[in-house]
Order: C-alpha cells, then structure tokens, then sequence
C-alpha cells in the first residue's frame, strides 16, 4: 500500500519550533516531489512550501519564507518541514503530497495546483498558542 505519513504536529507557544515529518511507505521518495500544504480551519488548504525530487530547489509561501524549512533525506525517505519562529496564524492541519515525474527532478511542484500531486497524506495537527 503505497502511503505518505506526517507526523510532528503538536501544540507550541507562539515563538516556538517545530519539525514536521513526511514518511512514505510501499514507494520510493527518490522520484518524487514533495509539497507541504495547510489548512486552517474555516479556510481553504493553501501551499507552505515544496521541494523538488533531488532536493535542490526549494519554494515557499510567502508568509512562511525565512521561517520555515523544507528538506529531504532520501536515505529516510522523508520529507522534513522546519518550522520556527512559530505563529497563532500557523495553526493548521499540515498536509504532505508527492508528485511524481522527470518535470520535478529539478523544479518544485506548484504550491497551487493540487493536481500535480499524486498521493497525499492524512495530515498532523498544529496549534500555536498561549
């Protein structure tokens, strides 16, 4: 069964960090994109940031840019998002996709367009607050 896990979420303190964790199982990352999405709630989901499938380009959204850190150990087949300087507008269910192919070997997939992601995971709850 081919699957992506996170897990890392948890509830800090604004100025906090955290380290959010993308595990795939029954595939290899070695292939694959991967991009890191939220979703607060009573909002849409929107992009935070991806990497492309050899690890040398980086995107982020702009309001995370600077603050957060998305890198991939492909010896774990995870996928990581750093994410420091945490705040209350942070809070979210984060989400992990990968999008396979050659057009992501050295380019990130779009922190729009959810389409170019072939599997998703079922997302890790995060909470900044007091």
């Amino acid at each position: 069964q081919l699957q992506l896990v996170e897990s890392g979420g948890g509830l800090v303190q604004p100025g906090g960090s955290l380290r959010l964790s993308c595990a795939a199982s029954g595939f290899s990352l070695a292939h694959y994109a991967i991009g890191w999405f939220r979703q607060a709630p009573g909002k849409e989901r929107e992009g935070v940031s991806s990497i492309s499938a050899f690890g040398g380009v980086t995107n982020y959204e702009h309001s995370v840019k600077g603050r957060f850190t998305v890198s991939k150990d492909s010896a774990k087949n995870t996928v990581y998002l750093e994410m420091n300087n945490l705040r209350p507008e942070d809070t979210a269910v984060y989400y992990c996709a990968a999008a396979y192919g050659s057009s992501w070997y050295h380019h990130p997939p779009s922190l729009i367009n959810d389409y170019e992601y072939d599997y998703w995971g079922q997302g890790t709850q995060v909470i900044v607050s007091l």
